[in-house]
């Protein structure tokens, strides 16, 4: 679901910035919500670095997990083990045995409160050096995502000097002395939308964890199997992704036609 993933993370974001900017709520630059944009759309796919593959051979794992090749997929090989450790210790008699952790600790509630308040930390103390190391990552996880198979076929060399030419973009045209706090918001946005996906699958998330229900703290919530959306089914690859294409060009015209017409008023 890497491409659904991230681009109901732009979607959200592209939607939410339209919001806030027609009802004056906060309005920013086409350059900042376009890196907001970006880093929503890769945190969107965030929670999957849960699964890990094959470091020494450079296979396996999830989509987002051979975003950066060998390096990637050891970062998520590290954050698998943690979520089996954190499953492990925290589980309750009930709670089934698991060889892996995915669909673990990354796919909580409190993890995206988390990683979105520590983006907000590094963002707010390391300035413009640390808003472009944020960008450089979650712009490739989006890439991965959003052009799953070209990404695939070309490998991750190519991945990551696009990642880096745009980020050094980003670094040419972005104000200094600025931390961009929201990129925190847009990071936990973008891993709550995740959560939300993974919901409509009959595997579900564990999203009410750390509370425990009945005599099992990792109960996996989802919809009926007859409602769950079939991953890579027609559903999703069609009317998912088809709406949040719709909205996300909605949103770009909605935003782009707002800024024509405040210039325009201007200049008369």
């Amino acid at each position: 679901m890497g491409p659904s993933h991230a681009l109901s993370g732009a979607a959200v974001w592209l939607a939410g910035s339209w919001a806030l900017d027609f009802t004056g709520v906060y309005q920013q630059s086409p350059l900042e919500i376009a890196v907001g944009t970006a880093v929503c759309a890769g945190a969107a796919l965030l929670p999957d670095l849960d699964m890990s593959g094959k470091v020494t051979t450079g296979e396996g794992g999830a989509t987002v997990a051979q975003t950066f090749g060998r390096v990637s997929l050891f970062v998520a090989e590290v954050l698998e083990k943690f979520s089996s450790f954190v499953y492990f210790l925290t589980r309750m008699k009930h709670d089934p045995h698991r060889d892996n952790g995915h669909r673990t600790l990354t796919h909580t509630l409190p993890f995206a409160a988390a990683v979105g308040w520590a983006t907000t930390l590094a963002a707010s103390a390391g300035g413009k050096w640390a808003v472009m190391g944020i960008l450089f990552f979650m712009l490739g996880l989006a890439l991965r995502g959003i052009f799953h198979t070209w990404a695939r076929k070309r490998g991750w060399i190519l991945i990551t000097l696009l990642c880096a030419a745009a980020t050094y973009g980003a670094y040419v045209y972005l104000p200094p002395e600025r931390g961009y706090p929201m990129l925190g918001v847009a990071v936990g946005v973008g891993c709550i939308v995740h959560l939300l996906g993974d919901v409509i699958t009959s595997a579900g998330v564990p999203l009410l964890w750390p509370i425990p229900t009945g005599r099992r703290m990792w109960r996996m919530i989802g919809v009926p199997n007859f409602l769950a959306v079939t991953v890579g089914g027609k559903v999703e690859t069609i009317v998912l992704r088809g709406a949040f294409m719709i909205v996300s060009l909605a949103a770009i015209i909605a935003l782009a036609s707002g800024a024509f017409l405040e210039k325009f008023i201007t200049l008369t």
